[in-house]
């Protein structure tokens, strides 16, 4: 008797299988669609509508370079200006040379105008006798009127001003030295 058991579960799993064919055949009879025929013309494509598909030459629905999407992006958006800047920030050593990058950093740029901070005041004045020849490297870099103007700021140094009012003349702690 347990030999039966295995039989009968094969053949309720065989019945609906067929029972499944069958009502997906009477659905696609429904529908129109017959095994064995052409489908109609509803459900064909036609020659000259039939989506293209990329041929032998290269074009637009091939995979694209990501250097390229990317340059199409930015030309698109109009970021040229920002990105390029940003490269100048980011490739600072490589720009400047390790001897000007390593005594002044990059701050800011807005409008044109590249912000600059030199580690000491000496380096603040060997900045500023260079601009000349720091704007025609950066004309290099990122092109003509990209950037204007080079503003070479002093290094941070301690305030000694405390409150709202200070007393004129006054230089902190070190006033009474000179």
């Amino acid at each position: 008797m347990p030999a039966d058991r295995p039989q009968e579960r094969d053949d309720q799993g065989a019945n609906a299988v067929r029972s499944a064919l069958n009502r997906a055949k009477a659905a696609a009879r429904d529908r129109g669609l017959r095994p064995g025929e052409p489908a109609p013309e509803r459900h064909r494509r036609k020659a000259g509508t039939d989506v293209p598909r990329s041929g032998a030459r290269p074009d637009a629905r091939d995979p694209q370079r990501l250097g390229s999407t990317l340059d199409r992006l930015i030309t698109e958006r109009g970021w040229e200006t920002p990105v390029a800047v940003g490269g100048v920030i980011g490739r600072w050593n490589a720009v400047v040379g390790p001897d000007l990058s390593g005594h002044c950093t990059p701050v800011s740029f807005e409008q044109g105008v590249l912000v600059v901070r030199a580690e000491s005041t000496a380096w603040a004045t060997q900045v500023r006798l260079l601009v000349p020849a720091l704007l025609r490297r950066l004309v290099e870099e990122v092109g003509e009127g990209t950037v204007t103007k080079v503003v070479v700021q002093n290094p941070n140094t301690p305030s000694w001003r405390k409150g709202p009012r200070v007393a004129p003349g006054g230089q902190g702690p070190r006033d009474t030295y000179g």
